[in-house]
C-alpha cells in the first residue's frame, strides 16, 4: 500500500477510533449513573434510556468523518493513488471530528449523569435533564463539520 493511501487511512482509524471510544467511555458514565437510579425505581428506564444514550453520537460522528475520507479516496472502489501530502491532510482533517468527539462524548457522559441525577429527583424536568447534556452535543457537531469542510477541500 502506497504511503498517501496509509496515511490517509490513519486518519480514518483517528476519526473512527478516538470518537467510538469517547462515545463509549460517555455511555459508560451515564449507565453507571442510571443503573444507581433503576436500583431504586425501575419505572425510570425509558427516560434514562435516552440520557444514555445522548454521548453515543459521537461515535457516529467519528464514522462519518471517517467514511467520508474512505469515499473521497474511492477507498471501496479501489482506492485512487494520492501523493503522501494529500494522505497527511486528510490524517490532519480527521482530527477534528477524532479529538472533540472522544473529549464531548465523555464530558457529555458526565453531563448526562449529571441530568440522570435529575430526573432521579424531579422525572417531570426529562427536557431539562436533556438540555444540559445537549449543550455538549453542539462542540462535537463542530468538530464534525469542522472535519467535513477540510475534507471536501482536500484534491484527489
Amino acid at each position: 500500500m502506497e504511503l498517501g493511501i496509509a496515511l490517509a487511512l490513519a486518519g480514518v482509524a483517528v476519526a473512527v477510533l478516538f470518537a467510538g471510544i469517547g462515545s463509549a467511555w460517555g455511555i459508560a458514565i451515564a449507565g453507571e449513573a442510571a443503573g444507581g437510579v433503576l436500583t431504586e425505581d425501575p419505572e425510570k428506564f425509558g427516560r434514562l434510556l435516552v440520557m444514555m444514550a445522548l454521548p453515543g453520537t459521537q461515535g457516529f460522528y467519528g464514522f462519518l468523518g471517517g467514511f467520508y475520507i474512505m469515499m473521497k479516496i474511492n477507498f471501496l472502489g479501489g482506492a485512487i493513488p494520492i501523493s503522501p501530502t494529500t494522505g497527511l491532510a486528510f490524517l490532519f482533517a480527521a482530527l477534528p471530528v477524532g479529538l472533540v468527539g472522544f473529549m464531548s462524548a465523555i464530558y457529555q457522559g458526565k453531563a448526562s449523569a449529571a441530568g440522570i441525577y435529575l430526573i432521579a429527583k424531579k422525572p417531570e424536568e426529562l427536557g431539562k435533564a436533556i438540555i444540559i447534556p445537549a449543550m455538549v452535543e453542539t462542540y462535537a457537531v463542530l468538530g464534525l463539520l469542522a472535519s467535513i469542510l477540510m475534507i471536501s477541500g482536500i484534491k484527489v
